[in-house]
Protein backbone atom coordinates (compact mmCIF):
# COMPACT_ATOMS: atom_id res chain seq x y z
CA UNK A 1 0.00 0.00 0.00
CA UNK A 2 1.18 3.60 -1.20
CA UNK A 3 1.38 6.30 1.87
CA UNK A 4 -1.06 8.44 -0.39
CA UNK A 5 -3.24 5.13 0.15
CA UNK A 6 -2.33 4.77 4.15
CA UNK A 7 -3.33 8.39 4.00
CA UNK A 8 -6.69 8.45 2.59
CA UNK A 9 -7.37 4.91 4.64
CA UNK A 10 -6.33 6.72 7.73
CA UNK A 11 -8.75 10.16 6.82
CA UNK A 12 -11.30 7.87 6.54
CA UNK A 13 -11.03 5.76 9.66
CA UNK A 14 -11.24 9.66 11.33
CA UNK A 15 -14.05 10.40 9.41
CA UNK A 16 -16.20 6.95 10.38
CA UNK A 17 -15.20 7.64 14.13
CA UNK A 18 -17.01 11.09 13.87
CA UNK A 19 -19.48 9.67 12.55
CA UNK A 20 -20.17 7.27 14.66
CA UNK A 21 -20.31 9.46 17.61
CA UNK A 22 -22.28 12.79 15.65
CA UNK A 23 -24.21 11.29 12.91
CA UNK A 24 -27.96 11.74 12.70
CA UNK A 25 -29.97 11.13 9.88
CA UNK A 26 -32.61 13.77 8.57
CA UNK A 27 -34.60 11.83 5.46
CA UNK A 28 -33.09 9.77 3.26
CA UNK A 29 -29.67 11.72 3.38
CA UNK A 30 -27.39 11.53 6.09
CA UNK A 31 -26.31 14.53 8.06
CA UNK A 32 -23.60 15.74 10.53
CA UNK A 33 -24.98 17.49 13.76
CA UNK A 34 -24.32 17.50 17.02
CA UNK A 35 -27.04 14.99 18.56
CA UNK A 36 -25.62 10.96 19.41
CA UNK A 37 -26.61 8.16 18.04
CA UNK A 38 -28.02 5.73 20.53
CA UNK A 39 -28.21 2.24 19.75
CA UNK A 40 -32.02 1.11 20.67
CA UNK A 41 -30.99 -2.28 19.34
CA UNK A 42 -27.94 -3.61 21.51
CA UNK A 43 -29.12 -6.08 24.07
CA UNK A 44 -28.88 -4.21 28.09
CA UNK A 45 -26.67 -6.44 30.41
CA UNK A 46 -29.68 -8.04 31.85
CA UNK A 47 -31.40 -9.22 28.94
CA UNK A 48 -31.21 -12.45 28.03
CA UNK A 49 -31.94 -14.01 24.32
CA UNK A 50 -35.28 -16.47 23.94
CA UNK A 51 -34.48 -19.07 21.74
CA UNK A 52 -36.25 -19.87 18.41
CA UNK A 53 -37.36 -23.46 17.93
CA UNK A 54 -38.00 -22.63 14.22
CA UNK A 55 -33.92 -22.92 13.88
CA UNK A 56 -30.83 -24.61 15.11
CA UNK A 57 -29.37 -24.19 18.76
CA UNK A 58 -26.20 -21.86 18.09
CA UNK A 59 -27.54 -21.00 14.52
CA UNK A 60 -24.26 -19.03 12.38
CA UNK A 61 -24.23 -18.59 8.90
CA UNK A 62 -21.28 -19.19 7.15
CA UNK A 63 -18.18 -17.87 8.00
CA UNK A 64 -16.91 -14.39 5.52
CA UNK A 65 -14.70 -16.13 2.78
CA UNK A 66 -13.45 -14.18 0.04
CA UNK A 67 -15.22 -14.72 -3.08
CA UNK A 68 -17.97 -16.52 -0.97
CA UNK A 69 -21.43 -15.68 0.67
CA UNK A 70 -21.95 -14.70 3.26
CA UNK A 71 -25.07 -13.62 5.86
CA UNK A 72 -25.88 -12.54 9.55
CA UNK A 73 -27.52 -14.23 12.00
CA UNK A 74 -30.72 -11.40 12.15
CA UNK A 75 -30.57 -12.28 16.23
CA UNK A 76 -27.96 -10.69 16.89
CA UNK A 77 -28.70 -7.14 14.90
CA UNK A 78 -27.42 -4.55 17.55
CA UNK A 79 -26.87 -1.61 15.34
CA UNK A 80 -29.04 0.67 12.87
CA UNK A 81 -25.48 0.50 10.80
CA UNK A 82 -24.50 -2.89 9.83
CA UNK A 83 -20.97 -3.37 10.41
CA UNK A 84 -18.98 -3.44 7.32
CA UNK A 85 -16.57 -6.38 8.12
CA UNK A 86 -18.97 -8.91 9.67
CA UNK A 87 -22.68 -7.93 9.62
CA UNK A 88 -23.42 -6.77 5.58
CA UNK A 89 -24.43 -9.67 3.78
CA UNK A 90 -22.11 -10.76 0.68
CA UNK A 91 -23.00 -12.23 -2.39
CA UNK A 92 -20.98 -12.48 -5.69
CA UNK A 93 -21.24 -14.44 -8.57
CA UNK A 94 -17.77 -14.53 -10.69
CA UNK A 95 -15.38 -13.87 -7.45
CA UNK A 96 -13.73 -10.41 -6.29
CA UNK A 97 -11.81 -8.91 -8.61
CA UNK A 98 -8.56 -7.07 -6.94
CA UNK A 99 -8.60 -3.30 -7.76
CA UNK A 100 -6.27 0.00 -7.45
CA UNK A 101 -7.91 3.27 -6.55
CA UNK A 102 -5.49 4.64 -8.69
CA UNK A 103 -5.39 2.92 -11.78
CA UNK A 104 -9.30 2.17 -11.97
CA UNK A 105 -11.01 3.86 -14.25
CA UNK A 106 -14.94 4.26 -15.03
CA UNK A 107 -16.30 4.33 -18.98
CA UNK A 108 -18.61 6.12 -19.78
CA UNK A 109 -20.02 5.39 -23.44
CA UNK A 110 -22.51 4.69 -26.47
CA UNK A 111 -24.84 7.28 -26.84
CA UNK A 112 -23.71 10.13 -25.74
CA UNK A 113 -22.71 13.57 -26.55
CA UNK A 114 -19.62 13.55 -24.23
CA UNK A 115 -17.87 9.86 -23.90
CA UNK A 116 -15.75 9.65 -20.12
CA UNK A 117 -13.26 7.92 -18.77
CA UNK A 118 -13.08 8.49 -14.93
CA UNK A 119 -10.43 8.21 -12.58
CA UNK A 120 -11.17 7.61 -8.87
CA UNK A 121 -10.05 11.35 -8.00
CA UNK A 122 -12.87 12.33 -10.80
CA UNK A 123 -15.39 10.67 -9.20
CA UNK A 124 -14.17 12.04 -5.93
CA UNK A 125 -13.99 15.74 -7.19
CA UNK A 126 -18.05 15.64 -7.83
CA UNK A 127 -20.40 17.10 -5.55
CA UNK A 128 -20.70 14.22 -2.41
CA UNK A 129 -24.00 12.84 -1.32
CA UNK A 130 -24.55 10.47 1.34
CA UNK A 131 -27.87 8.35 1.61
CA UNK A 132 -28.74 5.90 3.69
CA UNK A 133 -30.03 2.51 2.26
CA UNK A 134 -30.98 -0.86 3.47
CA UNK A 135 -31.12 -4.06 0.98
CA UNK A 136 -31.74 -7.49 1.15
CA UNK A 137 -30.91 -10.16 -2.02
CA UNK A 138 -33.53 -11.64 -4.04
CA UNK A 139 -33.01 -14.65 -2.56
CA UNK A 140 -33.25 -13.93 0.98
CA UNK A 141 -35.53 -16.18 2.43
CA UNK A 142 -36.85 -17.76 5.76
CA UNK A 143 -34.26 -21.30 5.20
CA UNK A 144 -31.86 -18.13 6.23
CA UNK A 145 -33.92 -16.86 8.80
CA UNK A 146 -33.49 -13.56 6.41
CA UNK A 147 -29.81 -12.94 7.08
CA UNK A 148 -28.99 -11.70 3.53
CA UNK A 149 -30.06 -8.61 4.52
CA UNK A 150 -28.04 -5.06 5.61
CA UNK A 151 -28.26 -1.31 6.12
CA UNK A 152 -25.47 1.02 5.76
CA UNK A 153 -24.61 4.77 5.31
CA UNK A 154 -23.44 5.16 1.34
CA UNK A 155 -21.11 8.14 -0.05
CA UNK A 156 -20.70 8.46 -3.36
CA UNK A 157 -21.82 11.23 -6.25
CA UNK A 158 -24.99 11.03 -8.03
CA UNK A 159 -25.59 9.21 -11.16
CA UNK A 160 -27.53 11.36 -12.73
CA UNK A 161 -25.49 14.90 -12.89
CA UNK A 162 -22.64 12.16 -14.62
CA UNK A 163 -25.44 11.25 -17.02
CA UNK A 164 -26.50 15.00 -17.71
CA UNK A 165 -22.97 15.52 -18.14
CA UNK A 166 -22.06 12.99 -20.20
CA UNK A 167 -25.31 14.32 -22.69
CA UNK A 168 -27.84 11.18 -23.49
CA UNK A 169 -28.50 11.33 -27.34
CA UNK A 170 -32.11 11.09 -28.16
CA UNK A 171 -33.11 7.22 -28.72
CA UNK A 172 -30.67 6.26 -25.57
CA UNK A 173 -33.43 4.59 -23.52
CA UNK A 174 -31.37 2.23 -21.24
CA UNK A 175 -28.09 2.05 -19.15
CA UNK A 176 -26.03 -0.61 -18.90
CA UNK A 177 -23.60 -0.94 -15.11
CA UNK A 178 -21.01 -3.57 -15.91
CA UNK A 179 -18.98 -4.27 -13.40
CA UNK A 180 -15.36 -5.50 -13.18
CA UNK A 181 -15.80 -9.30 -12.03
CA UNK A 182 -16.56 -11.79 -14.87
CA UNK A 183 -16.94 -15.46 -15.88
CA UNK A 184 -17.70 -17.61 -18.41
CA UNK A 185 -21.22 -19.14 -19.16
CA UNK A 186 -22.16 -21.34 -21.81
CA UNK A 187 -24.67 -19.89 -24.58
CA UNK A 188 -26.22 -22.25 -27.23
CA UNK A 189 -23.62 -24.58 -26.37
CA UNK A 190 -21.01 -21.92 -27.15
CA UNK A 191 -18.73 -20.79 -24.48
CA UNK A 192 -18.08 -16.93 -23.76
CA UNK A 193 -16.41 -14.39 -21.45
CA UNK A 194 -19.44 -12.06 -19.26
CA UNK A 195 -18.82 -9.53 -16.85
CA UNK A 196 -21.43 -9.39 -13.98
CA UNK A 197 -23.85 -6.79 -15.44
CA UNK A 198 -27.46 -5.03 -15.41
CA UNK A 199 -29.63 -2.22 -17.00
CA UNK A 200 -32.12 0.49 -15.57
CA UNK A 201 -34.03 2.54 -17.66
CA UNK A 202 -33.60 5.68 -18.68
CA UNK A 203 -36.17 6.82 -16.65
CA UNK A 204 -34.96 4.72 -13.49
CA UNK A 205 -30.85 5.66 -14.48
CA UNK A 206 -32.09 9.58 -13.94
CA UNK A 207 -33.48 8.86 -9.97
CA UNK A 208 -32.33 11.61 -7.76
CA UNK A 209 -31.08 9.31 -5.19
CA UNK A 210 -29.26 6.87 -7.08
CA UNK A 211 -25.45 7.65 -6.75
CA UNK A 212 -22.02 5.89 -7.54
CA UNK A 213 -20.67 4.93 -3.97
CA UNK A 214 -16.85 4.85 -2.94
CA UNK A 215 -17.38 4.78 1.06
CA UNK A 216 -19.70 2.56 3.47
CA UNK A 217 -20.53 3.46 6.65
CA UNK A 218 -18.02 6.17 6.45
CA UNK A 219 -15.06 4.15 5.44
CA UNK A 220 -13.74 3.54 1.65
CA UNK A 221 -15.89 0.17 0.68
CA UNK A 222 -14.02 -3.12 1.45
CA UNK A 223 -13.22 -5.26 -1.64
CA UNK A 224 -16.60 -7.89 -0.82
CA UNK A 225 -18.70 -4.86 -1.73
CA UNK A 226 -17.37 -3.60 -4.35
CA UNK A 227 -13.84 -1.84 -4.13
CA UNK A 228 -13.40 1.07 -4.82
CA UNK A 229 -16.42 2.13 -6.67
CA UNK A 230 -20.01 0.64 -7.07
CA UNK A 231 -23.81 1.43 -8.39
CA UNK A 232 -25.94 1.97 -5.57
CA UNK A 233 -29.66 1.86 -5.81
CA UNK A 234 -32.04 2.62 -3.21
CA UNK A 235 -35.34 0.79 -2.42
CA UNK A 236 -34.11 -1.82 -5.05
CA UNK A 237 -33.02 -5.96 -4.55
CA UNK A 238 -29.06 -6.30 -3.74
CA UNK A 239 -28.90 -7.79 -7.24
CA UNK A 240 -28.73 -4.33 -9.41
CA UNK A 241 -26.37 -2.13 -6.99
CA UNK A 242 -23.19 -3.37 -8.89
CA UNK A 243 -20.12 -4.02 -6.98
CA UNK A 244 -16.50 -2.76 -9.10
CA UNK A 245 -18.03 -0.99 -11.45
CA UNK A 246 -16.17 -0.85 -14.64
CA UNK A 247 -18.58 1.08 -16.98
CA UNK A 248 -21.45 2.90 -18.20
CA UNK A 249 -23.03 2.30 -21.52
CA UNK A 250 -26.19 3.71 -22.64
CA UNK A 251 -27.61 2.33 -25.71
CA UNK A 252 -31.21 2.46 -27.59
CA UNK A 253 -32.36 -1.44 -26.04
CA UNK A 254 -33.28 -3.28 -23.17
CA UNK A 255 -30.37 -5.22 -21.78
CA UNK A 256 -30.55 -8.83 -21.29
CA UNK A 257 -27.42 -10.26 -19.53
CA UNK A 258 -27.58 -13.40 -17.81
CA UNK A 259 -28.47 -11.95 -14.31
CA UNK A 260 -31.14 -9.78 -15.90
CA UNK A 261 -32.95 -11.65 -18.83
CA UNK A 262 -32.31 -15.42 -17.65
CA UNK A 263 -31.49 -15.28 -13.83
CA UNK A 264 -33.28 -13.27 -10.95
CA UNK A 265 -36.17 -13.69 -13.05
CA UNK A 266 -39.29 -14.81 -10.94
CA UNK A 267 -41.32 -17.03 -12.39
CA UNK A 268 -44.85 -17.36 -11.03
CA UNK A 269 -49.21 -17.14 -11.95
CA UNK A 270 -51.11 -13.98 -11.81
CA UNK A 271 -53.74 -13.29 -13.28
CA UNK A 272 -53.92 -11.02 -16.45
CA UNK A 273 -56.28 -9.67 -17.40
CA UNK A 274 -58.84 -11.94 -16.33
CA UNK A 275 -56.76 -15.04 -17.58
CA UNK A 276 -54.50 -16.90 -15.70
CA UNK A 277 -50.87 -17.10 -16.70
CA UNK A 278 -47.35 -18.10 -15.69
CA UNK A 279 -45.42 -14.60 -15.78
CA UNK A 280 -41.85 -14.26 -15.68
CA UNK A 281 -40.85 -10.97 -14.00
CA UNK A 282 -37.78 -9.04 -13.50
CA UNK A 283 -36.12 -8.81 -9.91
CA UNK A 284 -36.44 -5.19 -8.89
CA UNK A 285 -37.66 -3.33 -6.60
CA UNK A 286 -37.60 -4.63 -2.86
CA UNK A 287 -41.41 -5.82 -2.16
CA UNK A 288 -43.10 -5.26 0.96
CA UNK A 289 -41.53 -7.35 4.07
CA UNK A 290 -41.17 -7.38 7.77
CA UNK A 291 -39.82 -10.91 9.64
CA UNK A 292 -39.33 -10.93 13.02
CA UNK A 293 -35.79 -11.47 14.63
CA UNK A 294 -35.21 -12.29 17.94
CA UNK A 295 -37.12 -11.92 21.26
CA UNK A 296 -35.63 -10.81 24.61
CA UNK A 297 -36.63 -11.22 28.54
CA UNK A 298 -35.31 -8.75 31.32
CA UNK A 299 -36.76 -9.60 33.86
CA UNK A 300 -40.51 -10.33 34.19
CA UNK A 301 -40.79 -8.51 30.59
CA UNK A 302 -40.20 -9.55 26.83
CA UNK A 303 -39.48 -7.98 23.68
CA UNK A 304 -39.99 -8.36 20.38
CA UNK A 305 -37.66 -7.28 17.36
CA UNK A 306 -37.24 -7.28 13.96
CA UNK A 307 -37.57 -5.01 10.56
CA UNK A 308 -39.20 -3.95 7.84
CA UNK A 309 -38.27 -3.06 4.11
CA UNK A 310 -39.82 -2.23 1.15
CA UNK A 311 -38.65 -0.04 -2.23
CA UNK A 312 -38.99 3.39 0.35
CA UNK A 313 -42.70 3.28 -0.23
CA UNK A 314 -44.03 5.30 2.81
CA UNK A 315 -45.13 2.74 5.89
CA UNK A 316 -48.23 3.41 8.19
CA UNK A 317 -47.62 0.73 10.64
CA UNK A 318 -45.79 -2.53 11.63
CA UNK A 319 -47.98 -4.93 13.83
CA UNK A 320 -47.43 -8.15 15.57
CA UNK A 321 -49.65 -10.81 16.13
CA UNK A 322 -49.23 -13.44 19.42
CA UNK A 323 -50.62 -16.98 18.61
CA UNK A 324 -54.20 -16.02 17.90
CA UNK A 325 -54.29 -12.64 19.31
CA UNK A 326 -54.84 -9.30 18.05
CA UNK A 327 -52.75 -7.68 15.49
CA UNK A 328 -50.75 -4.80 17.36
CA UNK A 329 -48.96 -1.79 16.74
CA UNK A 330 -45.14 -2.01 17.09
CA UNK A 331 -43.06 0.81 17.79
CA UNK A 332 -40.68 1.79 14.23
CA UNK A 333 -37.63 3.08 15.61
CA UNK A 334 -36.14 6.48 14.85
CA UNK A 335 -33.51 6.34 13.04
CA UNK A 336 -35.33 5.19 10.47
CA UNK A 337 -35.13 6.51 6.78
CA UNK A 338 -36.77 6.45 3.31
CA UNK A 339 -34.72 3.30 1.66
CA UNK A 340 -33.35 1.93 5.15
CA UNK A 341 -34.47 -0.69 7.01
CA UNK A 342 -37.08 0.29 9.83
CA UNK A 343 -36.24 -1.89 12.89
CA UNK A 344 -38.71 -2.19 14.74
CA UNK A 345 -40.08 -3.36 18.64
CA UNK A 346 -42.92 -4.78 20.63
CA UNK A 347 -43.15 -5.21 24.24
CA UNK A 348 -44.57 -8.10 25.07
CA UNK A 349 -47.02 -8.37 28.27
CA UNK A 350 -47.67 -11.11 30.27
CA UNK A 351 -45.94 -13.38 28.21
CA UNK A 352 -47.46 -17.01 29.43
CA UNK A 353 -45.33 -20.07 29.72
CA UNK A 354 -45.24 -22.62 27.18
CA UNK A 355 -45.30 -22.59 23.48
CA UNK A 356 -45.96 -19.58 21.16
CA UNK A 357 -46.30 -18.28 17.87
CA UNK A 358 -45.41 -15.09 17.16
CA UNK A 359 -45.70 -12.99 13.50
CA UNK A 360 -45.26 -9.62 12.00
CA UNK A 361 -46.81 -7.59 8.86
CA UNK A 362 -46.17 -4.11 7.22
CA UNK A 363 -48.49 -2.05 5.86
CA UNK A 364 -47.83 0.85 3.30
CA UNK A 365 -49.20 4.23 3.06
CA UNK A 366 -51.19 3.23 -0.01
CA UNK A 367 -52.63 0.50 2.34
CA UNK A 368 -50.85 -2.66 0.57
CA UNK A 369 -50.45 -5.25 3.13
CA UNK A 370 -47.50 -7.64 3.80
CA UNK A 371 -49.01 -11.05 2.26
CA UNK A 372 -49.13 -14.15 4.22
CA UNK A 373 -47.38 -17.27 2.04
CA UNK A 374 -50.71 -18.26 1.26
CA UNK A 375 -51.84 -15.12 -0.62
CA UNK A 376 -48.48 -14.80 -2.39
CA UNK A 377 -48.84 -15.86 -6.03
CA UNK A 378 -47.69 -19.47 -6.84
CA UNK A 379 -44.03 -19.11 -7.96
CA UNK A 380 -41.28 -21.90 -9.12
CA UNK A 381 -38.43 -19.18 -8.65
CA UNK A 382 -36.86 -18.77 -5.18
CA UNK A 383 -36.25 -15.22 -5.88
CA UNK A 384 -38.19 -12.67 -3.83
CA UNK A 385 -39.35 -13.88 -0.90
CA UNK A 386 -41.74 -11.06 1.00
CA UNK A 387 -44.53 -13.31 2.93
CA UNK A 388 -45.05 -13.07 6.23
CA UNK A 389 -42.39 -15.17 8.41
CA UNK A 390 -44.02 -17.03 11.53
CA UNK A 391 -41.65 -17.74 14.57
CA UNK A 392 -42.23 -20.21 16.91
CA UNK A 393 -40.65 -19.98 20.76
CA UNK A 394 -40.89 -21.60 24.23
CA UNK A 395 -41.05 -19.72 27.23
CA UNK A 396 -40.36 -21.11 30.20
Amino acid sequence: MSEQEKEQEKEQENKRRDFLKNGVVMGGFAMTGSAPFISQTAMAQDEVLIPFTDMPPNFAGPPKTEGGTFFQNTQLIEDFYSRNEDQFYVVQHYGQPELNTNTHRIQVSGMVDNPMTLSMADIRRRPKVEIVAGFECGGNQRGLYNGLIGNARWGGCRLRDLLQDAGIQYGGSEVVFYGADRGMETIRDTEVEQSFARGLSFNEAMNDDIILAYEMNGEPLPGAHGFPIRLLVPGWYGITNIKWLEQIHVQDRRFSGRFQARDYVTLSRRDVGGVERWEERLVTKIRLKSAITRVTKSGNSHNIMGFALNDGTPLRAVEVKIDNGPWQQAEILPDATRYSWKLFKFAWENATPGDHEIVSRVIDVNGQIQATPEELPEKVSRWENPGQFTRTLTII
